[in-house]
């Protein structure tokens, strides 16, 4: 690990860089609203530049993190750091607001929840929450009959074991939900295109988490 706490520079580094896998390629603009302990000490624990280090893909023992706001005006990606109160939510939380050069905006919602876990509780406005822990699949899709058997069926044939599982949907049948597997074998690119051809899904990310080098 780079930086003086678990909780502050490590944590934060690994929000940055699960953001930055939501958000895909293409990032022009990035706001991080800091909250609570965040907001207070996030110059003097290396947040900043740990979580700019995140977006531009490090992980938390990247000896290159503590030259990240260099690194990110290198690459033309402009930062704002907002201190701010997200509501009754952990200390160590920060939303992250991505806009890309189409013209899109991500928005990611996490907490460095100490020892360098980390807990992402919001995408896009969509609650939810998955720890990054674990290999994650995060799908978008129409809320119909059957997604979830079409979905467990392509992990099945990839002979991936699901670890834990949740669904979520804005209102009714028909609207727009999203599942999350966080699952016990990594995510090829082979496995997202079969989930992706699924009829009525939307969007399907990865997220493949690096194991600390030791």
């Amino acid at each position: 690990m780079v930086g003086p706490s678990s909780s502050h520079t490590a944590g934060a580094a690994r929000l940055g860089k699960v953001a930055r896998t939501i958000a895909g390629e293409g990032i022009k603009t990035v706001e991080f609203f800091l909250h609570g302990s965040f907001a207070t000490t996030y110059k003097g624990h290396g947040t900043d530049k740990a979580l700019i280090a995140g977006i531009l893909g490090m992980n938390p023992w990247d000896k290159n993190l503590r030259y990240s706001m260099e690194l990110a005006q290198k690459e033309d990606i402009e930062i704002k750091f907002i201190p701010t109160n997200l509501g009754d939510v952990h200390p160590n939380t920060v939303k992250i607001v991505m806009n890309k050069k189409n013209g899109k905006t991500v928005q990611v919602v996490g907490s460095s929840i100490g020892g360098g876990n980390i807990l992402v509780t919001e995408v896009d406005g969509d609650k939810l929450e998955f720890t990054g822990i674990y290999p994650t699949i995060l799908i978008n899709h129409t809320d119909v009959a059957g997604m979830v058997a079409k979905i467990t069926a392509v992990l099945f044939e990839y002979k991936i074991n699901i670890a834990f599982m949740r669904v979520y949907r804005k209102s009714g049948k028909g609207s727009s939900a999203a599942m999350i597997f966080e699952v016990d074998d990594s995510i090829s690119q082979d496995v997202i295109n079969e989930i992706n051809n699924i009829p009525n899904v939307k969007k399907v990310k990865a997220i493949n988490p690096v194991r600390e080098e030791i």
